[in-house]
C-alpha cells in the first residue's frame, strides 16, 4: 500500500490497483500540490460534510466515474449529483474490492454550505479505518480527543494514523500526542494544519514530541510505502 499527503486532510492511497482519495479539498487549498482536473481516483472517501473536506468530490467523481463512500446523510446528498455512492454509518464496516472500510466516531460537526449560503446537515462526522494488503491506516477526520481512541487502538493494529493537529477547530498537538499514544499506531502523520491562520502549527515539533520513530511529518506530495 502506498499513501501520500497533499495538504490539509487530503490523503491518497494506492492499493489493489485502485486509486483512493480521502477528503479531496483541492480548489481553494493553497497548500496542496494537486489540481482537481488532474486527480485520478477510483474511490473517494469522505469523513464529514464540511466544505474543506468534501472539496472537489463531485467534479472528481464525475470525471473518473468514482465511487463515493461517506456517512449516510452526506452520501445521499452527494448522490443527488448522479454519482455512484456507498452510504455507511459509524461502527459499520464493508468489504470492497480494494479493502475493508470501517467508520469510527469523531467529535466534530458536519454540514455543507452551498454557494447561496444555505447550510445542509450532512449527518455525523466520522473517522476511517482502511485495511488493505495486510495493512491498516486510520484517518481520524476532524475530531477532538476522545477516550475511545484507546479502544480503537486495542482492537486494531494500526500501521499509519493521520491525526489533525491544527487546534481551534480540531484537537491540537498536545491532544493529538495523547491520541497517537492511545491508538498505538506505528507511524503518525500530522494533518489539518497551516491551511488557515487559526490552525497554524509546527508539524516537526509535533513529530518530535512523540516516541522516537513514530512521528512522520510528510511534506505535501510526499509518498510513504507501507
Amino acid at each position: 500500500m502506498e499513501v501520500s499527503y497533499h495538504g490539509h486532510a487530503v490523503v491518497q492511497v494506492a492499493a489493489h490497483n485502485k486509486k483512493i482519495i480521502i477528503d479531496p479539498f483541492i480548489t481553494g487549498n493553497e497548500l496542496t500540490d494537486l489540481t482537481a482536473d488532474s486527480v485520478e481516483a477510483d474511490v473517494i472517501i469522505l469523513t464529514h460534510g464540511h466544505n474543506d473536506h468534501v472539496g472537489d468530490t463531485v467534479e472528481i467523481a464525475k470525471k473518473n466515474n468514482a465511487l463515493v463512500i461517506a456517512p449516510y446523510e452526506l452520501a445521499v446528498y452527494i448522490g443527488k449529483n448522479g454519482i455512484d455512492i456507498h452510504p455507511m454509518n459509524i461502527g459499520g464496516a464493508y468489504d470492497f474490492n480494494f479493502g475493508r472500510v470501517k467508520l469510527t466516531q469523531a467529535f466534530h460537526g458536519s454540514s455543507y454550505q452551498e454557494p447561496d449560503g444555505t447550510v445542509i446537515y450532512t449527518g455525523m462526522p466520522s473517522g476511517v479505518l482502511l485495511t488493505s494488503e495486510g495493512k491498516t491506516i486510520y484517518h481520524a477526520g476532524d475530531t477532538a480527543l476522545f477516550t475511545d481512541m484507546k479502544m480503537i487502538g486495542e482492537r486494531n493494529s494500526i500501521d499509519l494514523a493521520f491525526l489533525p493537529i491544527g487546534d481551534n477547530l480540531t484537537m491540537g498537538p498536545e491532544d493529538a500526542k495523547d491520541a497517537a499514544l492511545w491508538l498505538n499506531a506505528r507511524k503518525v502523520v500530522p494533518i489539518h494544519y497551516d491551511t488557515f491562520p487559526a490552525i497554524k502549527q509546527d508539524p516537526e515539533k509535533f513529530a518530535q514530541s512523540l516516541p522516537e520513530g513514530i512521528g512522520l511529518p510528510l511534506k505535501v506530495g510526499e509518498k510513504y510505502e507501507l
